[in-house]
């Protein structure tokens, strides 16, 4: 294929918020500002990419509206990959497997650290007095911060489009699926990150460390989990443990990503279609979480 490797020069737009995106991007050389609100007086900043970044992959796998804007800083050189060609562009490069599902597994664990803070903080105002409240003054109006720069509505995603791919690719055929009794520990804090998991039924508890005393989020069916990390097989600061029994679930270790692309692409774009659902489901209950913190503890 002949992808071209795009120019901007400083301050050019790359993807505009609001629009409909037909393509991914990876940045090859320079740095570029992820922006809300870019066309007002008050724009805000909300990350920085740089080389080896992809962006705009969400509004691909959802059909959506991109959700902030992208802007280079100084010259940037990118690779545009539109949707049409991104299976061959997988098939070409097939790290690029595991540099997708990586990132949007660290978006997803950045997204669920910044919602559990703000559902934390959420929990000790609505039960601290007055004192109590101006102490955390700082933590207020860092989500009253974030709240009032980033109004802009993201649009739900949509789960039928995920429902209706996996029942095309598990209907018939033979999966890696084993059952699970409750408490089952899929893996723990310490072990090297060397697989990825999709949870057919059930429910996946994921735990902060070796234990299971601080819960950090909790997953359903047709859920991935055990993204994170995979590029370095680094060593997983979580838990997994199965909540209840006849728990279903498939095990893809990191090395048979590519045949599995060969064999059976959907099922990757399966894994990126979830991630991305679950990534854009995280930015909406957070921004939730920052309307309420701003609306009723924000002038008191």
């Amino acid at each position: 294929m002949g992808l071209v490797v795009k120019t901007f020069n400083n301050g050019d737009v790359i993807v505009k918020e609001g629009d409909m995106g037909r393509s991914l991007f990876r940045l090859v050389e320079g740095s570029a500002d992820v922006i809300t609100d870019h066309d007002t007086s008050d724009p805000f900043r909300l990350a920085v990419l740089n080389e080896g970044d992809y962006f705009g992959e969400m509004a691909i796998f959802e059909e959506c509206p991109r959700s902030a804007t992208v802007v280079a800083r100084g010259t940037v050189r990118a690779i545009e990959i539109p949707e049409g060609e991104l299976n061959e562009f997988m098939t070409e490069n097939p790290d690029v497997i595991v540099e997708l599902i990586n990132h949007l597994g660290n978006k997803i664990q950045a997204m669920t650290n910044d919602f559990n803070e703000a559902e934390a903080l959420l929990n000790n105002l609505r039960e601290a007095d007055a004192g109590k409240k101006q102490s955390l003054f700082s933590k207020i109006k860092k989500h009253m911060d974030l709240y009032q720069a980033n109004k802009v509505e993201i649009s739900e995603p949509k789960e039928d489009p995920i429902r209706q791919l996996y029942e095309s690719i598990y209907r018939t055929g033979e999966h890696n699926v084993e059952t699970y009794s409750g408490g089952s520990v899929i893996y723990k804090a310490g072990d090297p990150s060397d697989a990825i998991y999709i949870l057919h039924d059930g429910n996946v508890n994921l735990f902060i460390g070796a234990g299971t005393d601080v819960l950090y989020t909790d997953l359903k069916s047709v859920s991935v989990f055990g993204e994170t990390g995979l590029v370095n097989e680094e060593a997983r600061e979580l838990s997994a443990v199965t909540a209840f029994g006849d728990t279903l679930i498939e095990t893809i270790r990191k090395e048979e990503l590519e045949a599995v692309f060969a064999t059976s692409p959907d099922k990757i774009t399966l894994i990126l279609r979830i991630l991305s659902y679950r990534l854009r489901r995280l930015n909406i209950d957070f921004r939730a979480r920052c309307k309420e913190i701003t609306e009723n503890y924000g002038n008191r």
